[in-house]
């Protein structure tokens, strides 16, 4: 019923996507995105350049702040995860590199890099690589990272921590029967175990440390409050469980989050249970039920697969691969 009840208002986003696409992309990464002539065919190269004379649209959104999520593929099997890995594909870091560049000077100020798991791709060392570019290079006054937590070493923190700002890892749970139950882990590996040695390592190298949570099913009637208040993150950042047609909902999808969703009833309940936790910051499924027409793959330029599009109104844009 909830599926049939939001089709009608995503189609209508969609289209608005779909009508807008062109002059926001436009605006961002210049107007120019093309596939590279010379690649092999069934290889991916992509070249993104600005001509000289161009000027940015002065009508376009400025993207002050941007979400990129660079893979898809992921070392956990949460149910409910709505960017599953339909692909193993990962922009090439010359080409990032210039598309964080253009983003820059169209005005990005904030960037968050997110998956899948980011530190998946080459053990941690792109998104090191592309975490100090936009520190150092582009001079960004945020650069933060989402991720699971599984894959992150202490030597990325002594190689890399200088030029991290902000570090969110998602914990659905302080119950590891909870945390299985959910596909929020990796084997026999302690995902509490690694949160709080990164915890610690934030502390050590100065990162601000965050936390994200997936309310659904399984947690509902759990209260964090007490674990929460020790780990003290400047930012607990509660999701509602969200079904997206084609990721984790659908024929096609890879996931059935179906089972995961709650009622909004129910998320009230949990963030009224915790209240008292000053750290809380919610998103309800009306907040991220507007992102969910940015999972979009268009042709920009005719060749070029790309997706950018606004997230947050008229501040927030989000690139997916």
């Amino acid at each position: 019923m909830l599926l049939s009840s939001l089709v009608e208002p995503l189609k209508a986003l969609l289209q608005l996507c779909i009508s807008t696409i062109h002059w926001i992309v436009a605006g961002v990464f210049a107007k120019v995105c093309f596939w590279d002539g010379g690649a092999k065919r069934g290889t991916n190269s992509w070249a993104v350049s600005r001509k000289p004379s161009q000027k940015r649209d002065q009508t376009a959104p400025i993207p002050k702040s941007v979400n990129y999520h660079f893979t898809r593929k992921c070392n956990y099997k949460c149910g409910f995860c709505f960017h599953t890995a339909k692909t193993s594909f990962v922009l090439p870091f010359e080409e990032a590199k210039r598309g964080l560049k253009l983003l820059k000077e169209d005005g990005m100020e904030k960037i968050n890099f997110s998956g899948g798991e980011p530190f998946l791709h080459e053990k941690g060392e792109f998104l090191g690589k592309m975490v100090q570019y936009c520190k150092v290079d582009l001079q960004l006054p945020s650069v933060s990272i989402v991720s699971n937590g599984s894959m992150i070493k202490e030597k990325w923190f002594q190689k890399y921590g200088d030029y991290l700002d902000i570090l969110a890892i998602s914990c659905d749970s302080f119950d590891e029967e909870t945390n299985q139950l959910i596909g929020r882990t990796q084997g026999r590996k302690s995902h509490l175990d690694s949160l709080y040695k990164i915890r610690s390592w934030c502390q050590q190298y100065k990162v601000a440390f965050k936390i994200n949570s997936v309310i659904n099913t399984f947690n509902i009637d759990e209260d964090m409050t007490e674990q929460i208040r020790q780990l003290d993150p400047v930012r607990w950042k509660v999701f509602q469980c969200l079904l997206i047609d084609g990721e984790n909902a659908g024929e096609t999808a890879l996931r059935e989050a179906e089972k995961f969703v709650i009622s909004d009833q129910q998320f009230q309940e949990f963030l009224c249970r915790h209240s008292d936790v000053s750290c809380l910051v919610p998103e309800s499924n009306e907040k991220l039920y507007f992102a969910s027409c940015l999972f979009m793959n268009v042709f920009i330029c005719e060749t070029a697969r790309n997706a950018l599009n606004p997230g947050e109104p008229k501040n927030t844009f989000l690139c997916f691969l």
